[in-house]
């Protein structure tokens, strides 16, 4: 047991009370800790070093920072907090130095494992703030193993360490931040000394590549993002580039959304401010910007630039609460903060946000968030905003002078799809992210994400003091931002898969089917939009609150009508007076008088004359088209509000979404099952007003008529009609096809899906590229930061930054931007820093990581680079240098229009027959070893890295990409003049064909081989799936022949390569005819035979070599390798030297 009086505190005597203001002892002991921490900072930094990877030190119950022998020695009694109890005499500053962190910022009594906060601090990112389970476990622990506090009274101690852990805790996390503050200046130091010597070195070494057409084009303009954004997300703001027009997509995507969730109660006060957040916009901010938003309103108004008619947009500002600003969405009587808005990238990191203090959700922390955003980023960028009231948010800009009419032409808002649907069409057709392009897959639901992630957050915001609960936020903020970053691979891989192939491939079978062009498809839709954004196509908000009310009263007369028949019948089948018959007749007689008055005002609204369209239609069927109308977006808001509640439960229920629980299960059901005959009623009564309309329709009125609503919640569901509104005004001419034609209309919505899924396709090589080049900028910071001696004291957690992000060359390569572009910054970054410090690394004894066997079967590591069977391997052309590659224009897939332009051009491949057997005259080349030659005939430079090269010495190792364009490169020019006859392809120029590449894109990559002088080419072809693997084709124009070569031996997958083969074949010879004006090479009939039959490869790693044997072969004049199995090594060594002997020659 051990007696001590200050940790009496956590029993308190008397009654806690809560005050909205800091005191003056917490505002002192705020001050302190602020002092000590800055004094703590270097022994800390000294003390992790020294530890890492060592077993922690047993403590002796003297400890001393004493470095000389002092005569008097001042003693002080520590509780330290380890598994097990000792005592120990040291200041704050001498205890961090030995791994503890007290619990005062003067006289500790109490100090705790750094290596315990440490682990904490982890699990809070993971978790979220447990302090009171987290004292309660350890006074657990300690009492079992015979260790009780007690006062001096011997009295047990109640909560003997929550007050001080708590402050431990919450001051150890700003020592860590101080420290991370630190290094990220000498980071942001060496970031401009990098940034300083790439400039230099682009005005003396100007790149060699051109930019492709397509960059032309656009009006871009060279400048880079704040470091902060960079650094949150480097796949959004690590480009150079910026202004892409908004009608292209823009630069940027972001999303903003409000939660009301994260309330703080008033009582639990306030406490001083100890934190400043990188995240939160400050108060004084955001609420100069409601001042000047208010000054704005109250002059007058500009006229509305928007395209969607304001009758719309009042429907969509009715229907959400985000756009009403005053609604009271949480009690302000308890309550000082009461929710959150959030900004975020369309990669759901988190960017910036604003604290909510008002009951609504007002208009001031978006602008205020938008205003933030664009203060960081260059003059030129574009950004595209989605918001789920993204359509009044815009309304409420263009009308009045809120934001900066600089940034205005800059800005473009969207709805997030999600919210999307409960809009009506006509602001659909402009702010729904799926029909208006430039917006690719981007639907800015990734706040729902966020939202989920802070969800444990919400009941120990409540009580937290109103600075610490915004502490506990930006931390929770840093840790899902780092780790959604250190995931962005992953993300593109992801969409690549279920987004752009997936849907991609479904949209374009549709397309295949529907039997309409793609270019009618286009003018149906421009027409539908047209059309449906015409003031005419909206009732005027005046009629329509009118003909709302007549309809309502129309409602209720149908049902008093029902029970006065109802009161006859049952009255009728009995003995009644005289007396009760006059009294049931003198209803009816009301009854109808009633009715004839409806009818009468009904035609007092003079719909002719606000439809003048109509004037020669008869007024029953305009009534009850018009009636159909209003019942139509009833039932879809009714609808839609069905769907989002089923998914609900269906989410939960499958385990993506958190569990409802069985209450909020059950009483969410009953709530369906409540409100669904009232939409079936709706959706049955629509049906008999179409019906009513069939009956009472005059074809020359030409106005269509609308479809009736399946009556299934399913089938609705996915009913397209249900979004389109009602058609009101007369359709001159024939009936437009988008309306009448259900292979149109299905045409179109594929047609749509597809644009957006080719628009994010280019986006995410943008992307790919922007993190690859990040990247190699911070590579390169983080090397020189290590080289220079003044940051000796960091050393340690350098290396440890170093070895993060070298961590991310594992997890960022995709298709679009493939490892050995990640190895090439790596090399070049070493590079860098040596040339600007002129220093090599130190040396830092390095822990080894534990290697573990890791028998987990994910499904998902089959294909680290994503989806190889869409775009085939990596489609950069490494034959270049890496210098020469511009990482931008490497996968140049053409527009849908582009495209379409060149459909009468382009030639239908000629056939081929395919014959599984050996041809007549095969001869067999034997191994003899070459001269090598110096030179490299024609071909670009070629690296191999230190890594392609162990592959090649390894006996085990299967071939990558580099190796096998590399050594073909070497084989060609060793077998000079019998390969001159020989035109040797890339592995990336097949890919490049399945994914419709553009013809000058095709042109740049093969145009060095002169491809169209050559009778024969010879293509590598990469197989992704089951597994990697190597095969051969050696297209033979003089017998209009392909031989095929796999060392499998299997039969099965040609087919479909022979597909992409002879479709690369009809391209280039369309290409080399529209340059140069040759013959055609590919006309006639084609045949396709395999070289051998019986499988020569029994490994499962050596078929590059293989392919590299056969290509050798061909190049000599022979038609198959004579290599055996058993010499297949030798081959591979033969490789070897002529790499090694071109590099003894450089």
């Amino acid at each position: 047991m051990l007696d001590i009086e200050e940790v009496s505190s956590g029993n308190p005597t008397v009654e806690e009370t809560h005050t909205t203001r800091p005191t003056e002892k917490s505002i002192s002991l705020c001050a302190s800790w602020k002092a000590v921490i800055r004094t703590m900072i270097d022994p800390f930094v000294k003390y992790t070093t020294a530890m890492l990877g060592k077993p922690l030190p047993v403590l002796g119950s003297l400890l001393s920072s004493c470095t000389v022998h002092c005569q008097e020695q001042k003693a002080t009694n520590i509780l330290c907090l380890f598994l097990d109890p000792v005592t120990v005499p040291l200041l704050p500053q001498t205890l961090i130095s030995h791994g503890l962190f007290p619990t005062a910022p003067s006289q500790p009594r109490m100090a705790v494992s750094v290596e315990l906060l440490s682990f904490y601090r982890a699990l809070f990112e993971r978790s979220c703030d447990a302090i009171y389970a987290l004292a309660a476990a350890l006074n657990t622990y300690y009492n079992r193993r015979g260790f009780r506090v007690t006062n001096q009274k011997g009295t047990t101690v109640k909560e003997p360490f929550r007050c001080g852990l708590s402050q431990a805790v919450q001051w150890y996390a700003i020592l860590q931040a101080e420290v991370d503050k630190q290094v990220d200046d000498i980071l942001q130091h060496c970031r401009r000394l990098v940034k300083l010597s790439a400039i230099e070195s682009c005005s003396l070494h100007p790149p060699m590549s051109c930019p492709s057409p397509s960059t032309l084009q656009e009006p871009v303009s060279q400048g880079s993002c704040a470091e902060v954004l960079i650094q949150r997300c480097p796949a959004c703001f690590g480009g150079v580039s910026f202004g892409t027009p908004l009608d292209k997509g823009g630069d940027i995507h972001v999303a903003m959304d409000g939660n009301f969730h994260h309330h703080h109660r008033r009582s639990a006060g306030i406490s001083p401010l100890f934190y400043e957040p990188s995240y939160f916009l400050p108060k004084a901010q955001v609420d100069a910007v409601g001042r000047h938003i208010d000054q704005a309103r109250q002059r007058p108004s500009k006229r509305s630039q928007s395209m969607v008619p304001d009758e719309a947009i009042d429907q969509c500002e009715a229907s959400y609460e985000a756009a009403d600003g005053q609604k009271q969405k949480a009690s302000t009587d308890g309550f000082d903060d009461t929710g959150l808005m959030a900004l975020i990238c369309r990669h759901d990191i988190p960017l910036f946000f604003a604290n909510i203090d008002t009951p609504g959700e007002q208009q001031k922390y978006s602008v205020a968030l938008i205003q933030h955003l664009f203060s960081l980023l260059p003059r030129q960028a574009n950004v595209v905003v989605l918001y789920d009231v993204g359509c009044v948010l815009s309304r409420s800009l263009s009308r009045f002078d809120i934001l900066d009419q600089v940034l205005m032409p800059r800005i473009r808002f969207a709805t997030t799809a999600m919210h999307a649907y409960g809009h009506e069409w006509a602001c659909q057709l402009v702010y729904n992210p799926r029909l208006i392009s430039g917006l690719g897959l981007s639907d800015g639901e990734g706040t729902e994400h966020l939202w989920s992630c802070f969800i444990k957050l919400i009941g120990i915001e409540r009580v937290s003091s109103r600075q610490r609960r915004i502490w506990l936020l930006d931390r929770h903020a840093t840790a899902i931002g780092y780790e959604m970053r250190t995931e962005l691979g992953d993300w593109i891989r992801r969409c690549l898969r279920k987004g752009v192939h997936e849907q991609g491939s479904a949209t374009q079978e549709v397309l295949d089917n529907c039997g309409v062009s793609i270019m009618e498809l286009r003018e149906q839709w421009s027409s539908q939009r047209a059309v449906q954004l015409s003031i005419r196509a909206h009732a005027p908000a005046k009629l329509k609150k009118e003909l709302d009310t007549v309809l309502a009263l129309q409602a209720d007369l149908d049902t008093t009508t029902k029970v006065v028949q109802g009161a006859r019948a049952t009255i009728e089948r009995g003995n009644v007076t005289p007396d009760i018959l006059d009294a049931l007749a003198s209803v009816e007689r009301s009854h109808t008088r009633l009715v004839i008055k409806a009818e009468a005002l009904y035609s007092s609204l003079n719909v002719h004359e606000q439809f003048p369209q109509l004037t020669n239609v008869s007024l029953d069927f305009v009534r009850t088209l018009l009636m159909a109308r209003d019942l139509k977006i009833n039932i879809r808001k009714r609808a839609i509000g069905s769907f989002f509640e089923w998914d609900k439960l269906d989410r939960a229920v499958g385990g993506k979404d958190k569990p409802l629980g069985t209450k909020l299960h059950q009483q969410t059901r009953k709530a369906i099952a409540k409100r669904q005959p009232a939409l079936m009623s709706a959706i049955r009564k629509y049906n008999t007003y179409c019906e009513q309309l069939s009956q009472l329709h005059d074809p020359s009125w030409a106005i269509p008529l609308p479809i009736p609503l399946p009556t299934k919640l399913v089938d609705l569901r996915n009913d397209a009609s249900l979004m389109e509104d009602v058609w009101i005004t007369p359709s001159p001419g024939e009936t437009p096809l988008w309306l009448q034609d259900a292979d149109v209309r299905d045409g179109i919505r594929a047609l749509l899906k597809h644009e957006r899924c080719l628009e994010e396709q280019r986006r995410l090589g943008s992307e790919a590229d922007n993190m690859c080049r990040w990247f190699g900028h911070e590579l390169s910071a983080i090397q020189v930061a290590l080289r220079q001696s003044e940051n000796g004291n960091y050393h340690l957690i350098l290396r440890q930054h170093l070895e993060t992000i070298l961590e991310l060359q594992e997890r960022w390569p995709t298709v679009l931007c493939s490892s050995s572009h990640y190895t090439y910054q790596a090399r070049v970054s070493i590079q860098l820093a040596d040339t600007i410090t002129g220093a090599s690394l130190p040396s830092l004894n390095w822990l080894t990581p534990v290697v573990v066997n890791d028998l987990a079967n994910n499904d998902d590591d089959e294909d680290i680079l994503g989806v190889t069977d869409l775009l085939g391997p990596d489609p950069t052309d490494l034959s270049l240098a890496p210098e020469q590659i511009a990482l931008s224009d490497i996968l140049g897939v053409g527009h849908a229009d582009d495209q379409d332009d060149v459909e009468g051009d382009v030639e239908t491949p000629p056939p081929v027959s395919f014959k599984w057997k050996i041809p007549h005259d095969v001869e067999v080349w034997a191994i003899k070893l070459p001269v090598i030659w110096t030179s490299i005939d024609g071909f670009p430079r070629q690296t191999f890295l230190l890594g392609d090269i162990n592959i090649l010495t390894s006996p085990h190792a299967q071939l990558n990409d580099t190796c096998i364009n590399g050594c073909a490169t070497l084989l060609y020019s060793a077998f000079v003049p019998t390969a001159a006859s020989c035109a040797i392809f890339s592995t990336h120029d097949l890919p490049r064909i399945r994914f419709n590449a553009e013809d000058d894109t095709l042109w740049r990559s093969l145009s060095w081989t002169r491809f169209w002088e050559k009778s024969i080419w010879i293509l590598p072809i990469h197989r992704s799936s089951p597994v990697g693997h190597w095969v051969l084709c050696t297209i033979d124009f003089r017998s209009q022949q392909l031989f095929l070569f796999d060392s499998l031996a299997e039969q099965k997958p040609w087919k479909n390569d022979i597909k992409d083969i002879m479709q690369l074949i009809c391209r280039l010879s369309n290409l080399a005819t529209q340059r140069f004006g040759t013959t055609h090479q590919d006309q006639g009939d084609w045949t396709a035979q395999p070289i051998l039959l019986e499988p020569c490869q029994t490994n499962g790693y050596d078929c590059g070599v293989w392919i590299l044997a056969q290509m050798a072969a061909v190049l000599r004049g022979y038609k198959v390798t004579g290599i055996e199995e058993c010499n297949i090594s030798r081959f591979r060594r033969f490789l070897c030297v002529l790499i090694l002997r071109i590099a003894a020659l450089g």
